[in-house]
């Protein structure tokens, strides 16, 4: 093997080493940086102690600069929780509210009866992952904690809540260490080890500050589903730790791995794969890791490092160049990092080709009202919006006072020329990123440099699945996406405050500690009057028309919100003008069309519903609705047609079964109602309505067993609506069962006592059993609820007569 001079393949120099070999000195200087980049001069062992020791004395004196007082870790960490509990404490009075309703109230996975593994088969929202209409959003192991919070206390919000703003708290904490790794000073290129990295208490304790009250973080605390987030970023953390770990051990033990640092590898990797079960972005940690390992555990300056491959490969040294890289043991070092990134890239290929067969090997469709300007044909003015959705999330980072629930359907209008002034967001943008990305290159200050270098990686990498580059994405801006690019925000304002310290005098120093306290203050009392707004899902809509007036899904949600509370001529207003934004917003269409047929205006809602399937030929609810308007209208045929085509594009739709079998039964094809109703109870087994009718069938059939049999079918999964027990009292009362007959009837009164027919029908039950005390009581409660009753009044009167004759004998 030819000789090699102290300057290696990259452009380091060689390590001296002690005769004993027990320690390494790390002396070789930084990959491309300094003018003896090229020397061929080694260090003495007392030149670089020294060099040391400046480079310490140096950082200790830079983040002295941060204006924060140097606390131990307990002390830091009691600090930023409690400033991150107090900051959100009032999101626990908070009910569920948007998403929540869907992903928690409405999901029966979350439910204690539905089989644990049935929720790492469905989505997020609850449904079938494989199925076409799915969202695709796999986070099974949010689910299973809001079915613990289910078990632990209900669907109760409080509990929620305050899981949530113990989890940010806790990934509060974390940013401790996550930032002190991030802005560690390598003071030797020694890649590690005791005496090669330098933390920064100050600048890591005011980096997680700033993150603990960071206002765009209230949709992920104060919305309930944010916790996919903070889970996410929970276990993201813990895996970036864990691998900074593993590279400190590669680096102080350079004669051989110890088992100790492959299993903190590996752990590394499983708990990725725990982040990305919580939610898809966890998988960036990948990314992160390698950034780090690169940039900070490795020092190496991209620019110098390819500059001395090219040469090497020009002057026809490239055998001799491998040769040193397998054999020499100055180069453990490179050989370490390329076995980390292997193991890297296998873990990121094994997670995304699982990720892929999970989703039943397709992608989420959307809709053009989701992400516009992801459906313009012309590619240019693509990638302008992207820009300029780039811009407005770097502005809310900056500046997050201007906060919405839903930025879709208007909120940020579609360039549609390059003569649009808001194109000069987006130049503008690029411009500040190309000067990073040239002094991330080509800066002379190494430290800086390599610690800009991170920062913005912090912020661009998380982002990536959110930004429409590598597929397109279900939304045009979710503030939740930003809770882990935040904490590179968050790091590059430390940068800042460092550099502006070091460079300015004592009163700007004291200003900016004035400033940095002012900032905190601030954030939190936004985010204190955020999370009031996330309380309720009418002030959350309400301040989103401060934000977004022209949002067409606004005014749908508070049409949404109003029609639940019985508001109906808001809700109606709401949704018209949610219409004239958006003409062809389906689902206002479909939701102002049902309020208008419950207000007998069919005509005009079939109309609307028939717009809502002519927009949307699969839109399966719709298809039903239009199914129930022509039934009222008694355009039967046209009704059952409806419906058919609602169950081609939703099989398993327990409602639309319900509905079918109440046409069937208007049309007289008893058979058809009982099999469509048995579908429903089927699909759904807690269908009371699908129960209460298939047994008032069979009792109308004088099917009596059949019924019996199936009424105890449906306790089994209906134990508390009261109109399975009126019912199956009325089939054990024909049967002369009265006994148990009574035991249903006062079943259904415990449950909703003021019904006027329970009550006559349990005395009518009475009064043939001969208990004519006990029947006149019924009837004179059931007369009570319902005066006008006259077959109450007749019963009475039989009653009356008997009670006399039987006096009389």
């Amino acid at each position: 093997m030819p000789n090699i001079n102290n300057n290696n393949a990259f452009g380091t120099q060689s390590r001296i080493q002690s005769p004993s070999r027990q320690r390494v000195s790390r002396k070789k200087q930084r990959i491309g940086q300094g003018s003896g980049e090229h020397s061929t001069a080694s260090l003495t062992k007392s030149q670089s102690s020294k060099a040391i020791a400046n480079t310490w004395m140096h950082n200790e004196s830079l983040d002295a600069t941060i204006p924060l007082p140097k606390l131990s870790f307990i002390t830091s960490a009691f600090l930023v929780a409690v400033l991150s509990i107090v900051t959100y404490w009032n999101s626990c009075h908070g009910d569920f509210v948007f998403d929540d309703l869907e992903a928690i109230v409405k999901n029966q996975d979350v439910k204690l009866e539905t089989p644990l593994w049935n929720i790492f088969q469905h989505d997020f929202w609850g449904q079938a992952i494989e199925l076409k209409e799915s969202h695709k959003s796999y986070r099974p192991l949010t689910i299973v904690t809001f079915r613990t919070n289910y078990f632990a206390g209900g669907l109760h919000p409080w509990g929620f809540h305050l899981v949530n703003i113990l989890l940010h708290a806790t990934v509060s904490v974390l940013v401790l260490p996550v930032s002190s790794a991030l802005l560690t000073v390598v003071t030797d290129v020694g890649k590690g080890g005791d005496e090669g990295f330098l933390e920064c208490p100050r600048a890591s304790l005011l980096c997680a500050i700033l993150f603990a009250v960071h206002p765009i973080h209230t949709e992920n605390v104060a919305g309930i589903v944010g916790r996919a987030d903070l889970l996410c970023a929970l276990f993201f953390f813990m895996s970036f730790l864990l691998y900074t770990t593993v590279c400190k051990s590669d680096s102080s033990c350079l004669d051989s791995t110890p088992l100790y640092s492959y299993l903190c590898l590996v752990l590394s990797m499983v708990l990725c794969a725990v982040a990305m079960l919580c939610k898809e972005q966890g998988i960036t940690v990948i990314g992160i890791c390698s950034v780090y390992d690169i940039i900070i555990n490795c020092g190496i300056d991209p620019i110098p490092a390819f500059s001395t491959i090219y040469t090497t490969l020009k002057c026809h040294h490239v055998l001799p160049s491998i040769q040193l890289a397998v054999h020499s043991p100055e180069l453990r070092w490179l050989r370490r990092l390329l076995l980390r990134h292997l193991v890297l890239f296998i873990s990121a290929i094994i997670l995304l080709l699982t990720r892929f067969f999970i989703m039943g090997s397709g992608v989420p469709s959307f809709q053009e009202v989701d992400n516009p300007a992801s459906f313009l044909d012309n590619v240019w003015m693509r990638m302008i919006n992207y820009s300029y959705v780039y811009s407005l999330n770097a502005w809310l980072l900056l500046n997050p006072w201007w906060l919405c629930f839903d930025w879709s359907m208007g909120c940020v209008p579609v360039i549609q020329t390059p003569l649009d002034p808001r194109v000069v967001a987006p130049i503008v943008f690029w411009i500040i990123m190309g000067v990073i990305v040239f002094y991330c290159l080509f800066g002379s200050d190494h430290y800086e440099k390599r610690l800009l270098t991170v920062s913005i990686s912090v912020v661009i990498i998380p982002f990536l699945p959110a930004s429409n580059f590598f597929f397109r994405v279900g939304f045009v801006i979710a503030e939740r996406v930003l809770y882990l690019p935040s904490l590179g925000f968050c790091l590059l304002v430390v940068m800042g405050t460092r550099h502006l310290c070091l460079n300015g005098t004592s009163i700007m120093k004291r200003a900016l500690q004035v400033l940095l306290l002012v900032v905190v203050v601030c954030h939190m009392t936004r985010c204190y009057h955020r999370n009031s707004e996330w309380s309720t899902e009418r002030r959350l809509y309400r301040s989103g028309l401060k934000v977004c007036p022209g949002n067409a899904k606004v005014h749908y949600n508070i049409g949404k919100s109003a029609a639940d509370a019985g508001h109906t001529q808001e809700a109606i207003d709401a949704y018209r003008e949610a219409i004239r934004l958006h003409p062809d917003y389906d689902q206002a269409l479909n939701n102002l069309g049902n309020i208008l047929r419950d207000l007998n205006q069919t005509q005009e809602a079939e109309m609307l519903i028939s717009k809502a399937v002519k927009i949307r030929p699969t839109f399966a609810a719709a298809w039903m609705n239009l199914g129930i308007v022509q039934a009222t209208l008694k355009k039967h045929r046209e009704a059952e047609v409806s419906y058919l085509t609602a169950l081609k594009h939703r099989k398993n739709y327990p409602d639309c079964f319900f509905n079918l079998g109440n046409l069937y039964l208007v049309l007289g094809n008893t058979d058809q109602a009982l099999s469509a109703w048995l579908n429903a109870t089927s699909l759904l087994n807690t269908h009371a309505e699908a129960w209460s009718n298939t047994l008032l069938l069979l009792d109308n059939l004088g099917q009596y067993n059949t019924a019996v049999s199936v009424g105890q079918e449906a306790l089994k999964h209906v134990k508390e609506d009261p109109s399975i027990y009126y019912a199956m009292g009325n089939v054990l009362g024909k049967m002369e069962r009265y006994k148990e007959a009574e035991e249903m009837y006062l079943q259904a009164i415990h449950y909703k006592p003021n019904v006027a027919r329970y009550h006559g029908n349990l005395g009518v039950l009475y009064h043939r059993w001969g208990k004519l005390e006990e029947a006149y009581h019924q009837y004179q409660r059931s007369l009570t609820l319902d005066p006008a009753s006259e077959v109450m009044e007749e019963n009475l009167r039989k009653l009356g007569r008997k009670l006399k004759k039987k006096q009389t004998v």
